[in-house]
Formats: C-alpha cells, sequence, structure tokens
C-alpha cells in the first residue's frame, strides 16, 4: 500500500480539549491588553479599544467594502491558480517528457520574487485588478503544482494495473484511484495557498490598488493610525479562524475520514 493510500492519520484531538485553542485565544488578548496599560502609548491600543474601533469603522467608515473588495480578489485569484496548478501539476506527474521541460519553469516561478512579478505585471497592464489578481496567479501556481506533482509522482502503480484489469474508462480511473490519492495533496495546496494569497493580495493592494484592505491599510499607515491598522488586522484574522474552523478543517476531516476509517 503506497504512502498516500496508507498513511498513519494523527490521532484525532479530543473533545474535551478544544476549549484549550480557546483559551490560547484569550491569553493573547490578555497579554496584548497588559503590554498595552503597561506601555500606555497611542502606538500600541488596547484591545477593547480596537474592537470599539472596529465597530465605529463598520457604521461609519469603509471596513465592509474594502473586504468585500480583497475577498473577491483573492477568491478569483486562489481558484484560478488551484484550477491552473492542479491541471499542470498532473501533466508533470504523469509525462516523463513534459516534467523534464517544464520543471525548471515551476523553480524559477517559485523563487521569482512576489514584489517583482507585481511590479511587472502592474507595468504591463496598468494599475488594475487584472493585473493584480494576474500576479496572485502567478505567485501561487507554482506552489499548487510542486504539491500535485509529488501526489501524482506516489501514486501505486498496483492500482493503475487494477484499473486495466478492470478495464475502467479514464474517468473512472480518475474519479476511484486517483482523485482519493490526491485529495492530501489537493488539501495542502489549498491550505498552504489560501494563506499565501491573503498575503500577496494585501501587499499588492498597497502597491497599486485604490481599493481594499492593503490600500486602507496603508492611508492608516500614513497617519500613523495604529487603531485603523490593529481593526482591520483583528478582522482578518477573525475572517481566518472562521474559514478554518468553519470551512476547511470540516472539509478535510470529511475527505479523509477513511484514512482513520482503516486505522
Amino acid at each position: 500500500m503506497s504512502p498516500a493510500l496508507d498513511p498513519r492519520p494523527v490521532a484525532p484531538r479530543p473533545k474535551g480539549e478544544a476549549w484549550l485553542g480557546w483559551a490560547s485565544f484569550l491569553l493573547m488578548i490578555g497579554l496584548w491588553g497588559a503590554a498595552a496599560l503597561a506601555v500606555n502609548s497611542r502606538f500600541l491600543p488596547a484591545p477593547w479599544t480596537v474592537i470599539a474601533h472596529i465597530s465605529w469603522l463598520t457604521n461609519e467608515a469603509h471596513l465592509l467594502p474594502d473586504f468585500a473588495v480583497t475577498l473577491g480578489r483573492a477568491a478569483l485569484g486562489f481558484v484560478t491558480a488551484m484550477v491552473l496548478g492542479t491541471l499542470i501539476g498532473i501533466a508533470l506527474g504523469r509525462s516523463r517528457l513534459v516534467d523534464r521541460l517544464f520543471l525548471n519553469w515551476v523553480v524559477v516561478g517559485m523563487n521569482l520574487p512576489a514584489i517583482v512579478i507585481a511590479i511587472l505585471c502592474f507595468i504591463w497592464l496598468g494599475l488594475n485588478d487584472k493585473a493584480l489578481i494576474l500576479a496572485v496567479v502567478l505567485n501561487k501556481t507554482p506552489l499548487v503544482i510542486t504539491n500535485i506533482r509529488q501526489g501524482v509522482l506516489s501514486f501505486d502503480p498496483a492500482f493503475d494495473e487494477l484499473a486495466r484489469a478492470y478495464r475502467l474508462s479514464r474517468g473512472q480511473t480518475f474519479r476511484l484511484i486517483h482523485a482519493p490519492q490526491l485529495v492530501p495533496y489537493l488539501l495542502t495546496a489549498a491550505r498552504t495557498g489560501l494563506s499565501l494569497v491573503w498575503k500577496i493580495v494585501l501587499v499588492f493592494e498597497v502597491l497599486g490598488s485604490d481599493s481594499g484592505v492593503g490600500f486602507r491599510v496603508s492611508l492608516f499607515f500614513q497617519f500613523f493610525d495604529l487603531k485603523g491598522i490593529l481593526a482591520y488586522t483583528l478582522v482578518f484574522v477573525a475572517i481566518v479562524m472562521v474559514l478554518e474552523h468553519v470551512a476547511i478543517s470540516p472539509l478535510e476531516r470529511r475527505l479523509l475520514k477513511w484514512r482513520t476509517d482503516q486505522t
């Protein structure tokens, strides 16, 4: 049995220990509040001050529209990069000729500085959403390709022989044999890629956009508005945590349930 199909899954965390995650979050807030009281400076506002400022930004300013714009850009770049990276990764993993011909392109893409790609896209296409999303896709796609290629290379040849013995079509072979083996690698690419996309979109918005979270944070920076910067940061963290615990982790447990069932 291949490692992709017969891994040793990590034992599920006991439900009684779920409170530890929330305790660590409360501890972080407590340490932040204690540091703010000790420093007593406008450059380190207390968490309750920042939370109150979030309420004001939501009602009186541009917080919700800014996050809507950034989320839309991140989602479009993420989905595009995942689709392209998956298709190219499968091609590289299944064809030795294609792999040898284009693998160096992937290596170069993974190591090109994101800031350079962004500047080139903005120069070539202008300061618009097309350039920003293209820069995001160019930065994230090599990471997806690498993960998917590794997953394809780890396929167990015995299952391909099984597919031929049962005369499965290409579609059936992919759905019943290849796709389950790729799921862990897809999830890894999605999880790491999502965190990367957030950061890249924000940086690119600072560089060349007139909307979005990155643009707003750059304005806060110009006026040394620490409350605004930390308010947007807290909302950003809250969105990431909701995605992790409401969408990504439940999906991961559901798709990989067969791995724990085998143990």
